[in-house]
């Protein structure tokens, strides 16, 4: 197996910056992004990354092949929760299941983002539709979530907050800019869009590493909300992102997803929600414990998702598509 692609991430800028930000908690440092500097940082790589996905999209797409990753990215986010769910209830209560099972069946905008930027710099070809792809798999996992405490929690007043998440799940601010960036990009002109590309193409790699020392300083801090939790949910964070990577990378060749997408797909699955899943269970399931699902996502899924995840699924993927 090529181990420079691995070497090659971990001294990346992006992923320094973000062992940086780790080391810094570790330490005990007073460094601190600033919260509306991060939410710029966080809406800039946004906007940046769906911009570039609606030009792609503009200059025209096989409908067949943009329909089979749209579809696989849906029945991934209804199919996970699902299941996690029902792994989750034998352990630990209704809500926290739902709400653990809902985090993992959503998606971390920021991997999908680090992704994208580890194929241009491999020079692999991705569907602009897979910006889409990643805007669709917010939401569904969120309902399902709601759906299953709802049925099994036997509250009739869950069913009543329910078009309340169906609002939120839609109208959250990262799905919100992500769709619109991509909308964008579909009408404008190459000659209009070269006149922000300095912007949004120049400034993104800078952009991500100071995004991610943030991430690094969030994971830091929130990873310690686990130590009282026990072995189960560590376990949980680990293997289960391992599971459903494993899962769509062998399914993808099958079904005649392209390497980049495949490749998307696969980190789309493995990753788990740490922004519009807390958002809507905090107004859903207020008995969720917020201390519990946020830190596994954020303390030890994204990093493994980061660091060691992002290049191994793809020189596995590589093998699978030789």
């Amino acid at each position: 197996m090529n181990t420079s692609l691995i070497i090659d991430n971990f001294l990346s800028p992006p992923i320094l910056f973000f062992l940086g930000g780790l080391l810094a908690v570790a330490v005990r440092s007073d460094l601190e992004i600033p919260r509306d500097v991060a939410k710029f940082l966080s809406l800039f790589l946004l906007f940046s990354i769906g911009l570039k996905g609606g030009m792609e999209l503009a200059h025209g797409e096989d409908l067949a092949m943009m329909l089979k990753p749209l579809v696989f990215a849906v029945l991934l986010a209804v199919v996970v929760p699902l299941y996690t769910f029902f792994i989750l209830k034998k352990k630990i209560d209704v809500y926290n299941a739902g709400a653990i099972a809902a985090t993992y069946g959503s998606v971390s905008a920021v991997t999908f983002v680090t992704a994208v930027s580890f194929l241009q710099e491999a020079g692999v070809d991705f569907g602009g539709h897979m910006i889409a792809a990643l805007a669709i798999m917010e939401s569904p996992a969120i309902i399902v979530g709601v759906i299953l405490i709802g049925r099994f929690a036997s509250q009739k007043k869950g069913k009543n907050k329910l078009k309340h998440v169906l609002h939120e799940a839609f109208t959250n601010g990262s799905v919100f800019i992500i769709l619109l960036s991509l909308i964008i990009g579909m009408v404008i002109s190459d000659k209009q869009y070269a006149g922000v590309a300095p912007f949004s193409d120049s400034l993104f790699k800078g952009i991500l590493s100071l995004f991610m020392l943030d991430m690094g300083l969030l994971a830091g801090k929130r990873i310690s909300g686990l130590r009282t939790k026990g072995g189960f949910l560590l376990l949980f964070g680990i293997l289960v992102p391992l599971i459903n990577a494993g899962v769509t990378m062998v399914l993808c060749p099958i079904f005649g997803i392209s390497l980049g997408n495949a490749f998307l797909l696969t980190i789309l699955a493995a990753s788990a929600s740490y922004i519009a899943v807390p958002a809507a269970m905090r107004m859903a399931v207020p008995q969720a414990n917020p201390g519990i699902y946020v830190p596994m996502s954020l303390g030890i899924t994204f990093p493994i998702n980061i660091i060691v995840g992002i290049p191994i699924y793809y020189l596995i993927l590589q093998h699978l598509y030789a």
